[in-house]
């Protein structure tokens, strides 16, 4: 296996993960009487995702060279992404799902940003690309997840915002 096709599989792995975990979640944030916002945009956002991975995976050389830099801050975002894991806990997901009434997070990086998790999947998108030398897909996919972010922080502003008092 080459390097970076062991990068593309721990990639693909920590995805799994994360929808695994984010799955249990949603099950349990709806159990406890949870809402979801924005249904519509969530398959865009699975497909954009989607669709970056198998774009870096097939504009991989057989044997590209790896960028250190761009993959020495793609790692850094990753312990960021656990630190976002941990300060929400049980109401991670990949969906928006919001409890009325319940308390929202400020520990973690919520205490310095609205939507730390974004920052980190807007590093990741463009990044990614970037340790292979594919500006292209950088390029594009961060245009396109630019926009859906701007949808989705649109819809999870509105969400909770009856839980921020505005």
């Amino acid at each position: 296996m080459t390097t970076a096709s062991a990068i593309l599989v721990l990639v693909a792995l920590q995805r799994v993960g994360e929808l695994w975990y984010a799955s249990r979640n949603t099950r349990a944030l709806r159990a406890r009487g949870g809402i979801e916002y924005g249904e519509r945009h969530y398959p865009l956002i699975v497909l954009v995702h989607t669709s970056w991975l198998i774009a870096i995976a097939i504009s991989v050389r057989h044997d590209p060279s790896i960028r250190a830099f761009p993959l020495l801050l793609f790692a850094l975002l990753q312990v960021l992404r656990v630190w976002v894991l941990v300060a929400l806990g049980p109401y991670w997901t990949t969906r928006v799902i919001t409890i009325p009434g319940a308390p929202l997070v400020h520990r973690g990086p919520y205490r310095f940003l609205s939507h730390p998790n974004y920052v980190v999947v807007i590093g990741e998108i463009a990044l990614l690309p970037l340790v292979f030398g594919q500006v292209a897909n950088a390029v594009v996919f961060s245009v396109l997840n630019g926009a859906l972010l701007a949808w989705r922080i649109h819809v999870e502003d509105a969400a909770l915002g009856t839980r921020r008092g505005l």
